[in-house]
């Protein structure tokens, strides 16, 4: 069966002052000071990533559609605590 629950997380780096990505979808990796450039990359790169390595290509061909297409779980950080 296809995985199609995925989760993505941004932590705060307070000596870096970047946010860095937790996640559980292969070769997403992020670091960027804000949050818009950090949901920008989710929305641009996340997707492309599922497919690419976590979708076999007997999955893409016997699998509906329907049964394929990911949900991505993200919530944005509280930047209260960023700015603390």
């Amino acid at each position: 069966m296809v995985k199609r629950t995925f989760y993505v997380r941004a932590l705060w780096d307070d000596d870096a002052k970047v946010f860095y990505s937790e996640s559980d979808i292969k070769g997403l990796h992020i670091e960027t000071s804000n949050i818009e450039e950090f949901e920008e990359i989710i929305f641009d790169s996340a997707i492309e990533l599922i497919v690419a390595n976590h979708i076999s290509l007997p999955d893409l061909a016997e699998t509906p559609l329907k049964n394929l297409i990911p949900a991505i779980l993200w919530q944005r950080p509280s930047l209260a605590a960023v700015a603390a």
